[in-house]
């Protein structure tokens, strides 16, 4: 029978290696074409590897945490019927795929090794230690300030030794090392008889995290690994950027009542369901064309002016956790393309299917809270960008439209578009006049528009 190496994919130009976080079928067990085999993750995104054969689980080569590089086999399927032979089908980096013999495995592996020891040496950023991190664990240790040094020291419990990333967030959770002693103050001697009134200094404590007390009827629910990145994410954009918000009521009558019109249109003739997401997506993209100062990032005291606007879609995942995907070039693509691509995104992320670049280089964000039933809300900003705009839910508002013949009350449909901003660089004047010009292509929306 047959066999065929299930290697680990090229997940994206800049991944190259993933933790293996499960197994989703045992040795024995049946496989179809496209269905799971395992779980991996990279430092931006969780997802699964599907099979490329049908066949049977022959053999397990990674346990869970192990640490893999692109291109290693992870696991060994037995395929039915196929070749007597006994042996193994190999994918070169093109694609295709051939059959090995026995006695030219050892060379194709010895191969295989020079070319992914070649690629973990072009990976190592860490150049003053000879022990091997990922990029995970490299990347937490600079967002946490951690030297070389003190990585060095940190007992590792995955293979070989290897620092996993639960234990370099358990070195961070259980404190690193600080110099909490502080210097006593000098008191000059004093030539006149007055009483000398001594100083008292408060001891530079280092902050203590309160502990939470539970009793045995308490459930205890560990954070899941997207969970503590996100939880890290959030704390550091808070340290990091001055968060100032600015909030506007717009009037979408115009875009919903378009909308209603030809979204049973739309789908006829894209096979695309039209949501309001890439509407308010082209109006952010229009937006940020007229204002690329508030499409920059901030790298010490220089500003970086992005060329390209990609703009970060949040989405909730089945778990509860958000992720964001990116789209980009959003301002090179017409409403159509808008809508393929949002929908695109939105389905694979919520089947954990998306890949590694996809969730990357956005330059701004968009999250609705709207489809929570939020009126309006005040989003972290996505590090390292400076401005994240929260869509609002959409109401129908009874209010007062000026006419030519006077003012009467009527029915409108209306949502706040809350834009949270980096005040270090977006005063309040820029980041108004960006969230107003938002506001204004929506409620300038032609009616009468094509699709």
């Amino acid at each position: 029978m047959a066999k065929f190496e299930l290697k680990l994919p090229q997940m994206g130009e800049s991944v190259a290696e993933a933790t293996l976080t499960a197994w989703l079928k045992e040795v024995g067990d049946t496989i179809e074409m496209d269905e799971a085999v395992f779980e991996i993750a990279t430092d931006k995104v969780d997802s699964e590897v599907p099979s490329e054969v049908e066949g049977v689980l022959l053999e397990k080569l990674f346990n869970i945490d192990d640490i893999i590089k692109v291109g290693q086999t992870v696991a060994v399927i037995e395929l039915e019927g196929g070749s007597e032979s006994g042996g193994v089908l190999h994918t070169d980096q093109k694609g295709e795929t051939t059959e090995v013999l026995p006695e030219e495995v050892p060379v194709l592996e010895e191969k295989a090794a020079n070319v992914q020891e070649l690629v973990g040496s072009t990976a190592q950023s860490f150049a003053d230690t000879t022990r091997f991190y990922s990029p995970l664990v490299k990347n937490i240790a600079r967002e946490e300030g951690i030297t070389t040094s003190e990585l060095d020291g940190i007992v590792g419990t995955g293979k070989e030794g290897r620092v996993t990333k639960n234990d370099i967030l358990a070195y961070i959770e259980n404190g690193k090392p600080q110099i909490t002693e502080v210097a006593k103050p000098v008191v000059e001697p004093v030539s006149a008889p007055e009483p000398v009134k001594q100083e008292t200094t408060v001891s530079a404590e280092p902050h203590q995290v309160t502990r939470v007390q539970s009793n045995g009827e308490d459930e205890i629910i560990p954070m899941t690994r997207m969970g503590k990145l996100i939880a890290h994410h959030m704390i550091e954009s808070i340290s990091t950027s001055a968060h100032v918000q600015s909030f506007i009521e717009v009037d979408v009558t115009k875009v919903v009542a378009w909308r209603n019109k030809v979204k049973d249109a739309f789908q006829k003739s894209e096979g695309e369901k039209l949501t309001f997401t890439p509407i308010f997506m082209e109006a952010v993209a229009k937006a940020l064309k007229k204002y690329p100062m508030v499409n920059i990032s901030v790298e010490g005291e220089t500003v970086i002016r992005k060329k390209n606007i990609n703009i970060g879609m949040a989405a909730a995942l089945p778990d509860g956790n958000l992720i964001v995907p990116v789209i980009k070039n959003a301002d090179q693509l017409n409403l159509v393309g808008m809508a393929k691509v949002v929908n695109d995104l939105a389905n694979r992320a919520r089947n954990n299917a998306l890949k590694p670049d996809e969730v990357k280089d956005g330059t701004y964000t968009v999250t609705n809270v709207g489809s929570f039933g939020s009126v309006f809300g005040t989003p972290i900003i996505n590090q390292p960008q400076v401005g994240i705009l929260a869509l609002g839910a959409i109401r129908k508002m009874p209010s007062v439209i000026e006419t030519a013949e006077g003012d009467f009350i009527g029915i409108r449909s209306k949502m706040f578009l809350s834009h949270s901003y980096d005040h270090r660089v977006v005063n309040g004047a820029l980041g108004g006049m960006f969230v107003k010009a938002v506001a204004d292509y929506l409620e300038a929306w032609d009616v009468d528009r094509e699709i």
